[in-house]
């Protein structure tokens, strides 16, 4: 009878054993790389309310320079990455691809073409320099800002630049123009005197939107769990949306980019987050920019035509929205 029991618990301990690497597998935390954009940022809210855990999911969210955040992506060094929709066509089709499974955003504002003293409409860029990081985003909204005032790539000089080195090349008047994002944008107000932001993301909402893009691989093994980060990004949102957290939450967001929340409220404002009743509109296939495929479509175009990547892609495999309308059918 002895050995009997024995023999139970030894085989009770094997079994454990067997079973400990699918469950440590299990219960490896989700990693996600993000950045300064105030979509993402708003992330730090439930970190630091603890609404993941509540809300039974294992995430460790990792905070890089925006560039560095996708090359940690392709590196496989992270399970998910906050990238914009277009930035997500890139890294696939030149690094690794991935699926978005949640709009945070869309820029309305925060995006900028800035001109020097004296320039005070986008037609008067005519013959002008404009530093922009070729290929990029600010790159689009400049083109679709020239297109606006009906005038074309050749009608000025483009200076590649990085975005974060714009601020000082307008300043130094090395160019007329330059295209960037908050927090480049607004530093490039600030030191070049007298500039102004002649077009803005707000001028063609849709243009960039901003998203939570997943690997296949974990998107697939661990579909449940993302479905959690979901929810747990709409219970974000809902924080948002009532103007009595406000003072709380640019604290939080300020904090996580070490500037004041008198200064962090125009990034915030300059971003649109997303409900669940718009985010649902968005995820519909359609040709303008009030669908993301439609928008993604237009960057498609644009990176092929600047040689970003050689051939279209099959914009449907990098966009899903079926974890999105699964939350919002559970709450029905």
């Amino acid at each position: 009878m002895h050995r009997l029991a024995a023999l139970t618990t030894c085989l009770l301990v094997l079994s454990a054993l067997a079973l400990a690497p699918r469950a440590q597998a299990e219960e490896s935390p989700l990693k996600i790389a993000y950045s300064d954009w105030p979509g993402w940022v708003a992330w730090e809210i439930a970190i630091q309310k603890g609404w993941f855990a509540e809300a039974g999911v294992n995430v460790q969210f990792m905070w890089f320079d925006y560039v560095a955040s996708m090359d940690a992506y392709v590196a496989g060094e992270v399970d998910a990455v906050c990238m914009t929709n277009g930035d997500a066509l890139v890294t696939g089709a030149t690094g690794k691809p991935s699926v978005a499974i949640l709009i945070n955003d869309y820029s309305n504002g925060n995006d900028m073409l800035v001109a020097a003293a004296g320039i005070g409409s986008v037609a008067e860029l005519k013959g002008k320099r404009i530093g922009v990081e070729e290929g990029f985003v600010g790159h689009l909204l400049a083109l679709k800002a020239l297109e606006s005032a009906g005038l074309s790539a050749a009608d000025v000089t483009w200076v590649n630049t990085p975005t974060e080195e714009t601020p000082q090349v307008l300043a130094a008047g090395a160019v007329e123009a330059i295209a960037a994002w908050q927090p480049n944008s607004g530093q490039a107000l600030r030191a070049a005197n007298g500039s102004s932001a002649i077009f803005t993301s707000a001028d063609i909402p849709g243009i960039i939107y901003d998203v939570l893009s997943v690997s296949p691989e974990s998107l697939e093994s661990r579909r449940d769990d993302w479905l959690k980060v979901v929810g747990v990004w709409y219970r974000i949102v809902a924080y948002l949306a009532d103007e009595d957290n406000l003072d709380e939450a640019l604290a939080i967001l300020s904090a996580r980019v070490q500037i004041t929340p008198e200064e962090y409220e125009p990034f915030f404002r300059g971003t649109h987050i997303l409900s669940l009743e718009e985010a649902l509109k968005v995820w519909e296939d359609g040709d303008g920019l009030d669908s993301i495929f439609g928008s993604s479509r237009i960057v498609d175009a644009f990176n092929v035509a600047h040689e970003v990547y050689e051939e279209p892609l099959e914009i449907e495999r990098y966009f899903y929205p079926g974890l999105t309308k699964a939350y919002a059918a559970s709450r029905q």
